[in-house]
């Protein structure tokens, strides 16, 4: 039996007995530099295993100098899909000398046959690889992401429902023979609640008899939540208005309850307390203590295997809820509906997990007097600075008077910054689309907004200015199609990151989209036509991986004190240290990003600029 490493994917996708058919059924073949391993049009008879050396991936096709597609190294595996597709599209040469396990054809279809999931792995696209990558990294994440994402509609009970006039007599019998702790009744089209303790108290202290009607003792001031809302939103009402239970209506519509029982049930970790601490908080002081608990939250989430997309939704949250308190902390009730606050980047995106940069403004009412705006901006500013929110090195902060604007100002300069159309108005075009609304009134930022999708969503020649950006940074990719591997890294945010955000964004003002979240706008442009489902799907799950490769460095930069948390450090990724299914989901995933940079260079014709 042969001793090989199989535990990462897609061996881990097998149980011990298939694994132990791969080890007994293995084999091992030497080649020599230079040697064709399997030919383009070559029936596949085994599946390589690179043991050591390095195996280029050749499509004749092509001119010679863009003809290596791929590169495998020690770990990486090929030919499956020359098997699964009857012959070999590309050619694989060794470029080193090589140690190869091989598998046998009859072996590895045999293990397809009785493990889907196996099969599945060599057939899947990059959203389906990544998922897997995803759910297996760590065991027990289903416990965190079921509280943190479960919604009302998956643990509410079914409502027990009585008339106003039924006796307390008839009201406890029904609780006792349905197990229940409360009950609704109705009464003139208003509903009202009765626990066991309300009947109790009605009936020792409150002089009501068995045979009073039941609304006597009901409580009709009620907390309401709606199915589609999540789990720790209503812990979080629940704990503001002091009660144990809330009820679900749709559309007016009675749906059931929900018990403090139910919820808690959900509650395993410490880390669900930030959201409550936030919420609690009556002080500066207070809400410094719970924003500085949001990288154990982010660790909690990352540890767990917590799909990315809804950690950022939840940190998004989290974030809004942090400055939204600060905002009213700082600025007198009277001004709230005058104006609006909003963040930019990527905190108006969504997709800030860990704190960083200020990137904020202030949209004030058309006539509205806002007393001393500047003192109480700047007292913002460094309200947010106390809590962990940096000063923005571009200076982008309501502290700035030329981020603080009427809409009529806010307007103005929309139009002014579509008709120069340099670098710095293009930029702050991206920044105005980007931004949402975190206090105040929403409503202002709307009609900002809509200037903004009028002044340039026809304009195809800003578009095409506009979307030039997307191509600035280089994919960091070789001429060969293989990662780059310099020792310090490559920059995923310039070469995956941005160009996704950024060619989004422009395909989204175009389309008038208002949703600021990358992948929201995704959705939005498969719906609409503008993107093939799975392309945005592959699109959204490139940016998830490169998110979380940043974040892995962001989070290994909070540990070292001596390592600033800063875009030097946290940027860059080591290709190196990545596992092999990691490096295989990095390089198909720029192949990606170079994909979507040709279309868009197509669509908004920037080949000839």
């Amino acid at each position: 039996m042969v001793d090989v490493d199989l535990s990462q994917l897609p061996f881990t996708l097998l149980d011990d007995e298939g694994r132990d058919l791969i080890r007994q059924g293995l084999d091992l073949a030497y080649f020599d530099r230079g040697d064709i391993i399997l030919e383009t049009g070559q029936v596949g008879e085994c599946v390589f295993l690179i043991h050591k050396g390095e195996v280029a991936e050749i499509d004749p096709t092509l001119p010679s100098s863009t003809a290596r597609i791929g590169h495998y190294t020690a770990g990486d595996l090929f030919g499956a899909i020359s098997i699964l597709n009857g012959n070999s599209r590309y050619r694989f040469k060794a470029e080193q000398e090589c140690l190869c396990y091989l598998l046998p054809k009859a072996l590895f279809l045999q293990l397809c046959h009785h493990y889907a999931d196996f099969n599945n792995f060599f057939r899947q696209s990059l959203a389906h690889k990544a998922r897997l990558l995803t759910e297996k990294r760590a065991d027990g994440g289903v416990t965190m992401a079921g509280f943190m994402l479960a919604k009302v509609s998956e643990c509410m009970r079914k409502p027990l429902l009585m008339a106003a006039t039924t006796d307390i007599a008839s009201a406890v019998q029904q609780l006792n023979e349905s197990h229940a702790d409360s009950l609704l009744v109705e009464t003139q089209g208003q509903l009202g609640m009765v626990t066991k303790t309300d009947l109790l108290n009605g009936l020792v202290l409150g002089g009501s008899m068995v045979s009073s009607p039941v609304d006597e003792v009901a409580h009709f001031n009620l907390v309401t939540v709606a199915p589609d809302q999540y789990l720790f939103e209503v812990l979080v009402l629940m704990t503001r208005h002091k009660v144990a239970r809330v009820v679900v209506l749709e559309q007016n519509v009675l749906k059931g309850v929900v018990e403090l029982t139910d919820v808690l049930s959900y509650f395993s970790s410490r880390s669900y307390v930030v959201s409550l601490q936030v919420e609690q908080a009556n002080s500066l002081e207070a809400l410094s203590a719970a924003s500085q608990r949001t990288p154990e939250l982010v660790n909690a989430l990352m540890a767990q295997g917590v799909k990315l997309r809804f950690a950022m939704d939840l940190l998004a949250a989290l974030n809004g809820r942090i400055i939204h308190k600060a905002w009213e902390f700082t600025v007198d009730a009277r001004y709230r509906e005058q104006s609006c606050l909003m963040v930019m980047g990527s905190e108006g995106r969504g997709e800030q997990i860990l704190k960083t940069d200020q990137d904020n403004g202030l949209i004030i009412a058309d006539g509205a007097q806002l007393p001393d705006i500047e003192r109480h901006m700047q007292g913002l500013t460094d309200t947010l600075i106390k809590l962990g929110y940096p000063p923005c090195p571009g200076n982008i902060m309501v502290s700035n008077p030329d981020w603080v604007a009427t809409v009529s100002q806010w307007k103005s300069k929309i139009a002014g910054w579509a008709l120069t159309r340099d670098g710095d108005s293009l930029m702050k075009l991206a920044i105005m689309l980007d931004s949402h609304a975190v206090a105040g009134n929403p409503g202002l930022l709307d009609r900002v907004r809509d200037e903004l999708f009028d002044r340039c969503s026809h304009d195809e020649m800003l578009l095409s200015y506009f979307a030039r950006a997307a191509l600035r940074f280089s994919t960091p990719l070789t001429l060969f199609g293989s990662l780059k591997k310099p020792l310090h890294g490559i920059d995923i945010k310039k070469g995956g990151i941005f160009p996704i955000v950024h060619g989004v964004r422009t395909m989204a003002l175009e389309r008038r989209i208002t949703a600021t979240s990358t992948l929201d706008r995704l959705d939005a442009l498969a719906i609409d036509g503008r993107l093939d489902r799975r392309f945005a799907d592959d699109l959204g799950e490139a940016l998830a991986l490169f998110t979380e490769l940043r974040l892995k460095q962001q989070l290994a930069a909070l540990h070292k004190p001596s390592s600033p948390l800063t875009s030097n450090n946290t940027n860059r990724v080591v290709v190196q240290t990545l596992s092999s299914l990691e490096r295989d989901l990095l390089r198909e995933a720029l192949h990606i990003v170079k994909d979507f940079k040709q279309r868009l260079s197509h669509r908004y014709h920037l080949e000839y600029s």
